[in-house]
C-alpha cells in the first residue's frame, strides 16, 4: 500500500511493480466493493504481465471498507439472498451518491495519472482498466483525460456520456460484457453507434452465457473462468498493441 494525497487528504492505493523495466503504467480500478484483495490480486497480475501499477481506493473517504463489505459480499452474490441484502447495500453505498463525489472520484484517477506519469519508464505509456465501477470510471477518464493511451471497461455503464463527451476520446477502447448482463448488453448497441459516430476506436466483445462480474474469481455464483481467461488473454495483448 502506498499513500498518495488528494485536497490534502489521504488517498490510499496499491502499488504493484514489475520486475526489469515496464511495458508502461496502468490504472486499475476496483468493482464497487472497494480496494478489496481482489483487486490486488488483478494488480499484481498486470505487474506479472510487465506493468507499474496503481489500484486507488476510491472510496477511502466514504467509510465503506473491505471489511464492512466482506460480510455482505456474500448474500449479494447469492441470488437467493441478494433481494433482502440490497437495503443493506443501498445504506452503505449512500455516500457514493452524495454531489460531487463523481467528480472527486475523476479527479483522483487523473492524480493517479499524474503519479504513473511521473515515474522513470512510463512516462506517456498509460492505461486503465477497471470492473463494474471501475469500468464506468474507465469510459469517463478516457473522456476526460487527452493523454490515456487504451481504456479496458469489464462491464462498465457508458450511456449518459453525450456525442461531445465521446468525441473527446483519444485512445482506443475494448469493452467486455456478457450477453446476461441485460441492462448493458439493451444499451450496447446505441453505444456502439454513438462511439462510431464520435470517431472512436471502440471493439465490444460479448461472451455467452455469462453475466456480470464474469472475471471476480472470488464470487462462485458469477465467476466463468474460460471466459475469463479469454478476456485476460485479449486484454493483455490490446495492452501490449497500445502501451
Amino acid at each position: 500500500m502506498i499513500e498518495l494525497t488528494f485536497k490534502g487528504k489521504p488517498l490510499p492505493a496499491y502499488e504493484a511493480q514489475p520486475v526489469g523495466k515496464p511495458k508502461g503504467g496502468l490504472i486499475v480500478i476496483h468493482e464497487v466493493w472497494g480496494l478489496v484483495d481482489h483487486t490486488k490480486d488483478v494488480a499484481d497480475r498486470f505487474a506479472k504481465a510487465g506493468y507499474v501499477v496503481v489500484a486507488p481506493d476510491l472510496l477511502s473517504e466514504t467509510g465503506i471498507t473491505a471489511e464492512l463489505i466482506g460480510s455482505l459480499q456474500e448474500e449479494l452474490f447469492d441470488p437467493e439472498r441478494r433481494a433482502k441484502a440490497q437495503p443493506k447495500l443501498r445504506e452503505l453505498m449512500a455516500p457514493m451518491q452524495a454531489p460531487g463525489f463523481g467528480e472527486d472520484t475523476l479527479m483522483k484517477l487523473m492524480h493517479c495519472y499524474d503519479y504513473l506519469y511521473e515515474q522513470a519508464d512510463v512516462g506517456e505509456h498509460i492505461g486503465v482498466v477497471g470492473h463494474c465501477f471501475g469500468g464506468t470510471y474507465c469510459y469517463s477518464l478516457a473522456v476526460n483525460e487527452p493523454g490515456l493511451k487504451a481504456a479496458v471497461p469489464y462491464y462498465g455503464h457508458a450511456e449518459g456520456l453525450s456525442s461531445e463527451e465521446l468525441g473527446k476520446i483519444n485512445c482506443p477502447i475494448l469493452a467486455f460484457y456478457g450477453e446476461k448482463d441485460v441492462s448493458l448488453i439493451t444499451t450496447l448497441p446505441e453505444l456502439k453507434a454513438n462511439m462510431a459516430a464520435a470517431g472512436v476506436d471502440y471493439t465490444a466483445k460479448v461472451y455467452a452465457g455469462v453475466g456480470h462480474a464474469f472475471f471476480n474469481d472470488t464470487n462462485k455464483f458469477t465467476y466463468n473462468k474460460s471466459v475469463a481467461d479469454d478476456a485476460w488473454k485479449l486484454t493483455l495483448a490490446f495492452l501490449s498493441d497500445n502501451l
